[in-house]
C-alpha cells in the first residue's frame, strides 16, 4: 500500500471560507430560533402577567408574618416590575429551548458518539438550572423574607421598594441556579482536563469551609440548623461533581 493513500487531503482555500461562512450562517439560525422561542415565552407569560406578579413574585413576601408591605416610590415603578417579571418568567420558561439551540450549535464541533449524548446534555443542564431556581424561591426566600419581617425594632416598620425586592429575588434565584449547574460545570472542565477528581479530592476540605462560609452569607439566620439546610445542598453538589469527574477521566483513560 503506498504512502499516497494516507495522505489527507487538503481542503481549497475557497471550501475552508465556505465552511466558515456557513458555521456564521448556523449561528445566525439558532440566534434568530432562540429569540422566537423566547418571544413565544414573553407572550405567554405577558398573558398571565398579573398571576405572576400576584402569586409568584409577591407570594413569598405576603406569607410572612407579620407580612412585609412593598412600596412603589417611582410613577413607572409598576410598569417596569410587570416587565421585568415577563421578561425573567420567559428566559426561565424558555430555558429548555435556548439551551437546546446552544448546544445544537456546539454539535459540529463534537465527536459522532458525543452527538448522542446531547439530549441529555440539554435535559440535566436544565434540570440543575431549574432545580437551583426551584430551591431558591420555595427554601431560601421564605426563610429569608421571615427572618426580616420579625428583625429589629417594632417601633421601626418595614417598608421594601418595589425594585428593591425583585432585584433582590432575581439575584437568589440566579445565584442559585448557577450555583446548581455545579455537576455541568465539572463535566466539561474535566472533559478538557482542566479538572480532576484528584484536585477535587485534595481541596475537598477547602470547598467545604468555603461552602460554609457562603451559607453563612447567604442565611440571614446564625441557627445551625438553617444553615445546615442551605449548606447541605452545595456539599451533595460537590460530592456528585467529584464523582462525575472520576468517571469522564476513567473513560478518557480507557480511551487513551
Amino acid at each position: 500500500m503506498s504512502d499516497s493513500e494516507f495522505e489527507i487531503p487538503q481542503e481549497p482555500k475557497e471550501e475552508l471560507e465556505l465552511s466558515f461562512l456557513d458555521h456564521l450562517e448556523e449561528l445566525r439560525w439558532r440566534v434568530v430560533k432562540a429569540l422566537l422561542g423566547t418571544l413565544i415565552a414573553v407572550v405567554l407569560c405577558a398573558y398571565f402577567s398579573d398571576f405572576l406578579v400576584n402569586e409568584v413574585v409577591l407570594g413569598p413576601i405576603q406569607r410572612t408574618n407579620p407580612p412585609l408591605k412593598l412600596i412603589n416610590t417611582i410613577p413607572y415603578g409598576q410598569i417596569t416590575l410587570y416587565m421585568m417579571v415577563v421578561l425573567v418568567a420567559s428566559v426561565i420558561v424558555s430555558s429548555p429551548w435556548l439551551l437546546y439551540q446552544l448546544w445544537k450549535f456546539v454539535v459540529p464541533a463534537l465527536y459522532l458518539k458525543e452527538k448522542k449524548y446531547l439530549s441529555g446534555v440539554v435535559f440535566f443542564t436544565t434540570f440543575c438550572f431549574l432545580g437551583g431556581v426551584a430551591f431558591a424561591y420555595f427554601l431560601m426566600l421564605p426563610y429569608m423574607l421571615q427572618f426580616f419581617s420579625t428583625f429589629g425594632s417594632p417601633q421601626i416598620q418595614n417598608l421594601i421598594s418595589v425594585g428593591d425586592y425583585m432585584g433582590f429575588v432575581l439575584q437568589m434565584i440566579l445565584l442559585s441556579g448557577l450555583i446548581f449547574e455545579l455537576p455541568m460545570i465539572t463535566y466539561f472542565l474535566s472533559k478538557f482536563g482542566i479538572l480532576t477528581p484528584a484536585f477535587m479530592r485534595h481541596y475537598r476540605r477547602h470547598s467545604i469551609v468555603a461552602i460554609f462560609i457562603l451559607a453563612a452569607i447567604l442565611t440571614p439566620t446564625t441557627d445551625a440548623v438553617t444553615m445546615a439546610m442551605f449548606s447541605a445542598p452545595m456539599l451533595i453538589l460537590y460530592e456528585v461533581s467529584i464523582w462525575i469527574s472520576a468517571v469522564v477521566h476513567r473513560k478518557k483513560t480507557i480511551t487513551l
